[in-house]
């Protein structure tokens, strides 16, 4: 368990290092504060933690058989009588209580981060603060709108201010002003602009008027576009709705019926997983013996088994989400992998066993 938990907090930090600079490059260049980075970031965490747990098993199952291997403890403790199966009994529960770590995650953890995320990426996409508030770049927060800053000072005033209003037909708006605020009220956000100029050119008539003004309010809640109401994905729905709601769940989420139940059988999949990549890395490192030169062929054996399983989860996924009837085969690369490892901790029980000479009588 100690060994599983470095492993898996190596393999955490490398994904998530890649998925917190799309996040950076994403959320910061939008002008997000750094609290919201942090916040999506602590939310994407589940997803990749149920990404490594099963390779974090096989790591810290294989650092294990092949240090004892190495320190002939295996060979001492088969010699005493016990056989590959009774040594395969505690990774079989150290699997168990991995899968019962990723059961946690992919049937509440995951679920619920995923809705949490998609709600808050919901409220900051109509944030006017940070869509509004950069600097020296001309921005387009909906359609028909063009807005520019050139300059933020330290106490929030606005300086040389662009405002370009196309969504009315046949007339666009041109406000630009020296100075200007954002403040909030019960209505909404609102542009107090000082020291201006407010352009209206008639597009029909071709004409253009034009008004000075000291200060003007000018209402931008209507400048952002309002983000609709978007639809559950599949994989923030509950396990339960998926099983028992699959038809709704599919006209819910636009998937066919096999993506709904492909997605939640893997919720069940995953957890055996977990398992049966514990059960290879011992299983193949056993089923060489001892031997001075390491368990090395073994290892890179168990590197193979381990990538022919994921090929199989590979072949079966688009059959499983074209015909809901084929669900089970969600479950056929932990069956190949049980397989694996029944023929493997057979071989090493029958070919490895050590054999007894025949006792010789003695002479009369």
């Amino acid at each position: 368990m100690v060994l599983f938990g470095f492993f898996a907090l190596v393999l955490v930090s490398v994904y998530w290092v890649n998925k917190a600079v799309v996040l950076f490059d994403s959320l910061i260049a939008d002008g997000h504060s750094a609290g919201v980075f942090m916040e999506f970031t602590a939310l994407s965490l589940p997803s990749v933690v149920a990404l490594v747990l099963p390779m974090s098993a096989f790591a810290a199952t294989v650092y294990v058989t092949n240090r004892m291997s190495g320190d002939s403890e295996l060979t001492v403790v088969q010699s005493t009588g016990y056989s590959p199966w009774r040594l395969a009994r505690p990774v079989f529960a150290f699997g168990l209580v991995v899968g019962l770590m990723m059961s946690i995650l992919t049937h509440v953890l995951v679920p619920k981060s995923i809705e949490q995320l998609r709600l808050r990426e919901q409220e900051i996409a109509g944030s006017v603060t940070a869509s509004l508030l950069r600097e020296g770049t001309f921005l387009h927060p909906s359609k028909g709108i063009t807005f520019y800053i050139r300059d933020i000072a330290p106490d929030g005033e606005l300086h040389d201010v662009f405002l370009s209003d196309r969504r009315t037909k046949g007339r666009e708006v041109t406000y630009t002003a020296e100075r200007a605020f954002l403040v909030r009220d019960d209505a909404g956000p609102k542009l107090v602009m000082l020291a201006g100029m407010a352009q209206t050119l008639d597009l029909i008539e071709n004409k253009l008027s034009t008004t000075n003004f000291n200060d003007l309010t000018h209402d931008i809640s209507g400048l952002i576009s309002k983000p609709g109401v978007k639809r559950r994905r599949v994989n923030q729905i509950p396990t339960a709705e998926l099983l028992f709601q699959t038809a709704a769940i599919a006209e819910e989420t636009k998937k066919t019926e096999g993506e709904v139940l492909e997605e939640a059988h893997t919720r069940f999949q995953a957890p055996l997983l977990c398992l049966i990549a514990s059960l290879v890395g011992f299983s193949a490192l056993i089923s060489g013996g001892f031997s001075r030169f390491g368990v090395t062929k073994q290892i890179i054996g168990a590197i193979f088994l381990l990538v022919v399983i994921k090929l199989v989860e590979s072949l079966i996924t688009e059959p499983a989400r074209s015909d809901p009837r084929l669900w089970p085969l969600v479950y056929l690369p932990s069956l190949v992998g049980l397989a694996m490892v029944l023929t493997m901790l057979w071989r090493a029980a029958g070919t490895y066993r050590p054999r007894r000479r025949p006792k010789q009588e003695a002479p009369a």
